[in-house]
């Protein structure tokens, strides 16, 4: 007993100095893989850099954006035949007009280059649906080594025969098949393709009035933004020139020292909103030149200022318009159409397919020794389920219904925005007269506060009042003349085309 009690003790010593060891190595470990840096992804070796090979990529890449910029100006010039959209960077000299801006984007902007590659694979569709009629050709050769097993043995001439034995065969092979007619199962996979094909055409194009409508409010945004900044360094000089006139007055004893802090105050804080103007105008510079997809553009000046003529609209025209120019609408449609000559090919899967065939061998113990061909014609059916082909219908059925709601969902959609467009244009009109009478009193009576103070009747908070007023006043009017211009480039997007100006000012 006591032997165990010793042994027992041992461990116990010995445990209790071996622990902080293994302590030690344990919070060592934690610490480790601590350190260890966590990536999602581990990021690759870097790669011995071709440089043939990237010249070559580079001028793949050029070559694949010309030929998309030329198909983007085709569909431009197609929606608006006035307006040539071939322009450079290079001719632009600083500054640019709005429409500088559209012709620069429909070449350079990104999601127009996608659309129209989108549209490209769609197109590549039509010709791999007709490849089926194209004959498709097979060649080959085969060796083999052949050990014949021989069970009875015979004498003579027969004999002989039968123990001759071809040890190795090399056999050429070239074939062709050639589909004649299907019944029209590949015209209707044709056709459908070209339905979709055409759909992918009205989504880039709806891609490209996209990219319209986003250049316009960002010009627009950008000109408000300008404006925003003169009022404000306006605001400034106004609060400079009643400081001037408070310390002149303060000096004399004609007014108390709060009109000197009231107007310091009062410059201080119109500074901070100037500050905030000019960052907001290099912010929207920087929308601008990325919506048109050139981010050399920030620092260029405009041509245009705000639109101050008076749209002339019908909303049963705009209607009529959009369901002969809304993009998505005729892209609907064509799904729709896709979707119906999908249901045909997918009875005429029912039928079979009449094809020619051919081959030819030359082979044998030696490479010419005897040669072979067939051709002929067949009637087949190839992997007839009639419970699958049935069920491929019934799909092929539902589709097209759900397509057809679909399309009536985008009709009722296209009517919603434009009514929504047409009655936010209109509001936005209408709220221009207001705001313009409350501008004209807003100057009015700031014009009068200020002539007040010079002469010592006004004090520091009438002139505050009228000036922020008067502020307020030209940012509102501004404001209502921005929301009139993207109101009615909001209109031209949703009816898919240009709404005319009349030659009445705003």
């Amino acid at each position: 007993m006591k032997k165990i009690s010793s042994l027992f003790l041992i461990c116990s010593i010995v445990g209790a100095f071996a622990n902080p060891v293994f302590a030690d190595v344990d919070a060592q470990d934690k610490i480790a893989k601590k350190e260890e840096k966590v990536q999602i992804v581990k990021p690759e070796k870097p790669k011995k850099v071709n440089s043939r090979h990237e010249r070559r990529k580079k001028a793949d890449n050029a070559k694949t954006k010309a030929e998309s910029s030329k198909e983007a100006e085709g569909m431009y010039e197609t929606k608006f035949p006035v307006i040539n959209s071939k322009i450079e960077y290079s001719e632009i000299n600083g500054e640019v007009s709005l429409i500088d801006c559209i012709k620069l984007a429909i070449t350079h902007n990104p999601t127009i280059m996608s659309a129209i590659s989108n549209s490209e694979i769609y197109k590549s569709r039509i010709g791999q649906a007709w490849s089926n009629y194209f004959p498709t050709l097979g060649a080959g050769v085969s060796y083999s080594r052949n050990d014949s097993l021989m069970t009875m043995k015979a004498s003579g001439a027969y004999g002989n025969m039968m123990n001759r034995r071809y040890d190795m065969y090399y056999v050429p092979t070239i074939s062709a098949n050639l589909l004649l007619f299907d019944f029209g199962k590949t015209k209707a996979n044709a056709d459908m393709a070209k339905r979709n094909y055409e759909s992918s055409r009205y989504d880039a194009e709806m891609n490209i009035e996209n990219v319209i409508y986003n250049v316009k409010v960002a010009y627009y945004n950008l000109v408000f933004a300008e404006i925003q900044k003169t009022v404000y360094e306006d605001t400034v000089k106004d609060f400079e020139l009643q400081l001037k006139q408070a310390s002149a007055y303060y000096h004399i004893g004609k007014k108390a020292k709060i009109d000197v802090t009231t107007a310091e105050y009062n410059l201080g804080n119109a500074k901070v909103n100037l500050i905030k103007a000019k960052n907001t105008l290099e912010l929207a510079a920087v929308q601008l030149a990325n919506s048109v997809g050139i981010p050399e553009m920030e620092n260029v000046v405009l041509k245009d200022k705000l639109n101050t003529k008076a749209y002339d609209v019908n909303f049963k025209n705009l209607i009529e318009i959009a369901q002969a120019s809304r993009p998505s609408l005729l892209s609907a449609k064509k799904l729709m159409d896709a979707a119906e000559l999908n249901v045909r090919s997918a009875k005429r899967a029912f039928t079979p397919d009449l094809s020619a065939f051919g081959s030819y061998s030359n082979g044998g113990g030696s490479m010419s020794m005897d040669y072979g061909y067939q051709a002929g014609v067949q009637l087949n059916y190839s992997n007839l389920n009639l419970m699958l082909l049935k069920k491929q219908v019934d799909e092929a059925k539902a589709t097209y219904k759900k397509y057809v709601a679909d399309y009536e969902q985008e009709r009722q959609n296209v009517y919603l925005e434009v009514k929504s467009a047409y009655i936010n244009l209109i509001n936005s009109h209408d709220s221009l007269d207001v705001s313009k009478l409350a501008l004209k009193q807003a100057k009015e009576r700031q014009y009068q506060a200020f002539r007040r103070y010079q002469v010592g009747l006004g004090d520091a908070i009438e002139f505050k009042d009228a000036e922020n007023s008067y502020l307020n006043a030209q940012l509102d009017y501004y404001s209502n003349l921005l929301n009139y211009n993207i109101n009615a480039a909001e209109l031209e997007r949703v009816i898919g085309a240009p709404i005319k100006e009349s030659s009445v000012d705003l």
